[in-house]
């Protein structure tokens, strides 16, 4: 390996630095060297500081380009990360190794990057178990199936991270992904344009319960876009009466006509949706127009147009509880 890298420098030094790395890294490996020494080879290599982070484990570990051991308070370690540092992480990892200087890495410290977290992910796997793998379909599929004993739903609620005393909930997302979160956490962000849907808190061994609510509450999400206008994220525990409505409403029945009216004024003008659903939850005229924003006189006329294509006013309380009723409908109608 030696000779081959000595090669390779007349020819293309990088490559033949990358080799090197390759080689400096499989050493310490073959070793069973520990998180330190990992963290410590990257730094004296990349000739600057490098930290490694495993949230999950509560692993913290810092090296300055000396080789001499180094680190922020706990507390602020998170303060202390510059988005423009090359960040890395091996496959099926929850470690991350920065390198603490401007980015992009070049060739070679990308694969200093690579390396050394490959060789912490190992060495993590091995001393502190694997971690949590807390977006696992298959457990999370698991976990929240009714029908399978409680006793393996448990265990894979263990494998999950989740602790099993406690509560959680489910999370349903537009394409039928699923998601578990501990009660009293955020849900976590979700993909790109999804809609989502956050079930009751339960405890742990009840998921299966929580999952249609939480499915459930998802029909009642849109895409938050001109064309769907609406929240992303429904909460099941804010739904009040609306969940009786959404379970008496099932996905795909024929639409009522006021959500045929709904369609037929949304096809009359791009900015339609959009306009109603200000005008139905805005406190004021005033306000969905500096929602919109259109000026006051523009949301006017957009409003005779809208009452038009509809047929019923909107500008008293009962004709903006049925323009609120046919949007709400109009997305519990649509295909699941």
């Amino acid at each position: 390996m030696k000779e081959l890298a000595g090669r390779l420098s007349a020819l293309d030094p990088d490559a033949g630095a990358a080799l090197q790395v390759i080689a400096y890294f499989d050493r310490l490996v073959e070793a069973r060297a520990g998180l330190e020494a990992i963290v410590r080879g990257a730094a004296v290599l990349a000739g600057c500081p490098v930290r490694l982070v495993d949230e999950e484990r509560n692993v913290r570990v810092r090296v300055l380009a000396d080789g001499r051991r180094g680190g922020p308070a706990a507390d602020r370690w998170h303060e202390r990360v510059d988005p423009g540092w090359p960040v890395g992480a091996a496959p099926g990892g929850a470690a991350r190794l920065w390198l603490e200087m401007p980015g992009p890495a070049g060739p070679v410290h990308a694969v200093v990057l690579e390396r050394a977290a490959v060789a912490a992910r190992d060495v993590l796997d091995r001393t502190r178990g694997r971690a949590p793998s807390r977006d696992d379909p298959a457990l999370v599929e698991l976990v929240l199936d009714g029908t399978a004993p409680e006793q393996a739903r448990l265990r894979a609620a263990r494998s999950l991270g989740l602790e099993v005393s406690g509560e959680a909930r489910a999370v349903a997302f537009a394409g039928g992904d699923a998601r578990i979160v501990p009660a009293g956490t955020d849900p976590g962000p979700a993909p790109p344009a999804r809609r989502t849907g956050v079930g009751p808190a339960v405890p742990v061994r009840d998921l299966p319960a929580s999952w249609p609510l939480a499915r459930l509450a998802l029909r009642l999400a849109a895409d938050g876009t001109d064309q769907d206008p609406g929240p992303r994220v429904v909460r099941y525990d804010s739904l009040g009466g609306l969940a009786a409505l959404a379970a008496a409403v099932p996905a795909g029945a024929d639409p009522v006509p006021d959500v045929h009216a709904l369609e037929h004024a949304a096809s009359a003008a791009p900015w339609m949706l959009a306009t109603l659903h200000a005008i139905a939850y805005a406190i004021s005229l005033r306000a969905a127009a500096a929602q919109l924003p259109v000026h006051h006189s523009t949301l006017q006329d957009r409003l005779a147009h809208a009452e038009h294509l509809l047929g019923w006013t909107i500008r008293d309380p009962e004709g903006r509880l049925r323009l609120q009723l046919a949007l709400t409908l109009r997305r519990l109608h649509r295909h699941p």
